[in-house]
């Protein structure tokens, strides 16, 4: 993983709806390793019938990312 997967990778032993976002990330053979950008997180996850509180969760792990950067 790189960029946000990678960002991402450092919750996985978080408890937190972030937390839980990252070990699904961590665990799916499919998790996008780019482009880098939310769209492609986003469109992954939908694509997977995630539920809303997942994107939501998403959106919210991305703006972490992106005020990290």
């Amino acid at each position: 993983m790189s960029g946000f997967g990678t960002w991402l990778e450092r919750f996985t032993q978080v408890r937190s709806a972030i937390g839980d976002l990252a070990r699904d990330a961590a665990a799916d053979p499919d998790w996008p390793d780019g482009p880098d950008e939310l769209e492609t997180y986003a469109d992954h996850l939908e694509e997977a019938d995630a539920s809303e509180a997942a994107l939501e969760t998403l959106a919210d792990a991305w703006a972490r990312y992106a005020a990290s950067r």
